[in-house]
């Protein structure tokens, strides 16, 4: 029952709005404009202040959209992240067979634009058309790209405490994202000490070196990049580096960070440490002539913890139903990345995440195929009609 070309208008004209992390303004805006020109009451729109207990500079809170059921059953939830990455500024949508691209040299931005475009083709049909439904919760997340901060700041009692979630953050319409790993970012802090490079560098301590000699370690104990130590699996990486003056200064300060990744939080306790070791130990073996040694901070902070959903859970059986009716077969499967569904489990809401037909995210090559997305459209009505029992 989706309206084709409408759906395929609404993921047009998302993608070609603008907005990175922290400047979700205009998407908020032009997503509640589309839900409210579908049938939405302003009184259900809403933002919360999630950008303020975050700071940072974001502009603006998650957008929450809380319609009524016309059928008694649980609170359903459908969301979908609302800022994209900086490769995607600028991005110009334009369809190229059964693709949409980015014009330009950028990225497209359909993580996750298509997710959001949709849900709001979903909710245009159910409400044009009067197809009973259940309560429902629609939640465009802030700042997920940079840390799944909106939905780690989001409050239950916001969304109206909805039984489960269906969160849209993927690729093809038939996967079933029922699990992902935790991550933990990394900063280390080095302190050496400044001297001539040129005249007394012997009475110098390099910050850079011991950064060096630090990650040289960790890849040769085998805990960089892809971890497998036997049945344990994580990955880990250098993300930034920044320290130094001037070339003729021995670099006396230098700032490190990075994440570290796995399912089991017990292994990812071991690489943490592993890093940790590495950086102490390649401090105290950077010397002056003086006998003197570097130091280090070495700090960390919990992005997302892991999550397992059984394939009896409520979601999961509505998602892989819904999968099911619009002839696909159903894929669970888990996945080594963070999703804003890991901060909705960790707060007592079961939720999968779906695919919506975005390929290729964050690299200029983004694209979104047209006939999965559409798809994707028809997969949330189908959700819709499961969750209510009694039709």
């Amino acid at each position: 029952m989706i309206n084709k070309d409408n759906a395929l208008n609404h993921l047009m004209d998302l993608l070609a709005v603008e907005g990175p992390t922290g400047k979700e303004t205009k998407v908020a805006e032009a997503i509640s404009n589309k839900l409210i020109a579908a049938g939405c009451k302003k009184a259900w729109i809403k933002t919360d202040d999630a950008h303020k207990r975050l700071g940072e500079g974001y502009e603006i809170g998650n957008l929450i959209v809380k319609l009524p059921g016309t059928v008694k059953a649980p609170r359903i939830m459908f969301s979908a992240h609302m800022d994209t990455v900086p490769l995607c500024k600028g991005a110009v949508p334009v369809i190229k067979g059964n693709r949409i691209v980015s014009k330009g040299n950028t990225g497209l931005g359909g993580d996750d634009r298509s997710g959001c475009a949709a849900i709001v083709s979903m909710v245009e049909t159910v409400l044009e058309n009067g197809i009973p439904h259940p309560p429902m919760t629609l939640l465009f997340p802030i700042g997920e790209e940079n840390g799944l901060h909106g939905s780690r700041m989001v409050r239950f009692e916001d969304l109206g405490k909805p039984a489960m979630g269906f969160n849209l953050d993927g690729q093809e319409p038939n996967e079933i994202v029922i699990g992902a790993m935790s991550a933990v970012r990394w900063q280390a802090e080095i302190s050496g000490i400044s001297t001539h490079a040129g005249l007394e560098p012997h009475k110098g301590i390099s910050a850079g070196l011991i950064g060096s000699k630090a990650m040289a370690m960790i890849a040769e104990k085998g805990y960089f990049g892809k971890i497998v130590k036997g049945s344990r699996r994580g990955t880990s990486n250098l993300g930034s580096v920044n320290g130094g003056e001037a070339s003729n200064q021995v670099m006396d300060r230098c700032v490190m960070t990075g994440e570290c990744r796995s399912h089991s939080p017990a292994f990812l306790k071991q690489i943490v440490a592993a890093y940790k070791t590495c950086f102490e130990t390649a401090a105290k073996s950077v010397t002056n002539d003086a006998g003197k040694c570097g130091k280090v901070q070495f700090t960390t902070l919990s992005d997302y913890n892991a999550f397992r959903l059984k394939k009896n859970e409520p979601c999961v059986k509505i998602a892989s139903r819904a999968v099911e009716a619009v002839g696909l077969k159903p894929n669970p499967l888990i996945m080594d990345a963070g999703l804003d569904a890991n901060n909705f489990n960790e707060k007592g809401l079961p939720t999968v995440t779906l695919g919506s037909g975005s390929h290729k995210f964050h690299q200029i090559e983004e694209y979104v195929d047209i006939k999965e997305y559409l798809t994707a459209c028809e997969v949330l009505l189908a959700i819709t009609e499961h969750s209510c029992p009694n039709l």
